[in-house]
């Protein structure tokens, strides 16, 4: 049975930090490319980054510089670093697993950035 399962999220003033955890099992996710994305309320899902499995990682411009996403293959994780955290940040955040074939989410979680 595959899950993917996000943690991390909460409530951070603007300028804070967050780092953002999705936990995988159920496939082999040293073979996946892992992604993360995030729906703010009223707009689209929009993708925030990726993560290969060959480590290239690729970010969406306004989490460039701020925003690191890792993999740890050996505890099926992926994780995501968010700095410097604007009110605009503030979405749901899903956890993607994809291959050629199939693709999996998560059921996200929240962040909220606010004064």
């Amino acid at each position: 049975q595959v899950q993917l399962v996000e943690s991390g999220g909460g409530l951070v003033q603007p300028g804070g930090s967050l780092r953002l955890s999705c936990a995988a099992s159920g496939f082999t996710f040293s073979r996946y490319t892992m992604s993360w994305y995030r729906q703010a309320p009223g707009k689209e899902r929009e993708w925030v980054a990726t993560i290969s499995a060959d480590d290239t990682t690729n970010y969406v411009d306004s989490a460039k510089g701020r925003f690191t996403i890792s993999r740890d293959n050996a505890k099926n994780t992926v994780s995501l670093q968010m700095n410097s955290l604007k009110p605009e940040d503030t979405a749901v955040y899903y956890c993607k697993a994809r291959n050629f074939i199939t693709a999996y989410w998560g059921q996200g979680t929240q962040v909220i950035v606010s004064s």
